[in-house]
């Protein structure tokens, strides 16, 4: 959010806390990751090190070399939590783009219909469908009156600490699926008490991601497991 405008440019642009500067202030809390997203990030790095692992147990089922393995289920998460930290910082920055030109776009507008389509294409539709043209307009009018307005988008510091967050999730989701390598000597039985542990985490994710999208989360937690593993392995059937 830019930090000198009561105007939030993230997400689709939503227009939010219009009454900062009235008594009758609203305070909306602020996190750098929903729960949603934290659980998605969770969830590919968990694929990556499942197609990792399992890759080195189909190759070298007898003689997996652990150094080997470290490394690479490391330096997977490691490079591909540090590319999805840059692609979320990309569509941070494109969502307070596409903020900023609503925003724009309905301060010089001069019909009212017309700037009530624009709040509502920025709004949630469901949220949207409940407003009366009345509420639109007192939304517009609010918009009308804001002093400072951002002229183009800009990344702040809570952005980066967000995309941070997504590189650690990512790349923190290997250590519990390869610590069964350090802990028991037999290469077989490591690799199935990795996959159990993997397996396990996505039951988990899926559980959490069926509670915060209001669906069963034991159902979600088991098509989860079941989706992850099913990716993971067509990773490495076309060679991932």
């Amino acid at each position: 959010m830019n930090k000198g405008s009561n105007f939030d440019t993230g997400g689709r642009g939503e227009f939010r806390n219009l009454a900062n500067h009235r008594s009758t202030e609203i305070k909306l809390p602020e996190r750098l990751l929903d729960p949603l997203e934290r659980i998605s990030e969770v969830l590919f790095g968990l694929i990556m090190v499942i197609t990792v692992t399992c890759s080195f147990g189909i190759a070298e089922a007898d003689r997996i070399d652990v150094h080997k393995l470290l490394l690479a289920a490391l330096g997977c998460n490691l490079a591909w939590g540090a590319i999805d930290a840059v692609f979320y910082l990309m569509t941070r920055f494109s969502e307070k783009g596409r903020g900023i030109l609503a925003l724009h776009a309905l301060r010089r507008s001069a019909d009212p219909v017309e700037a009530h389509g624009i709040i509502a294409g920025a709004l949630p539709p469901f949220l949207a469908s409940v407003l009366s043209p009345d509420e639109f307009e007192a939304i517009r009018k609010r918009l009308n009156q804001l002093h400072e307005v951002p002229q183009r988008p800009q990344l702040t510091k809570d952005d980066c600490l967000a995309a941070l967050g997504v590189f650690l999730l990512v790349f923190l989701s290997t250590f519990p699926v390869v610590i069964p390598f350090f802990l028991i000597s037999e290469p077989r039985l490591a690799l199935r008490a990795s996959n159990g542990i993997a397996i396990a985490m996505l039951f988990a994710t899926g559980y959490s991601f069926g509670r915060h999208a209001g669906r069963r989360p034991w159902l979600s937690g088991i098509v989860t497991a079941l989706l992850g593993s099913a990716l993971a392995v067509l990773a490495i059937a076309v060679g991932g």
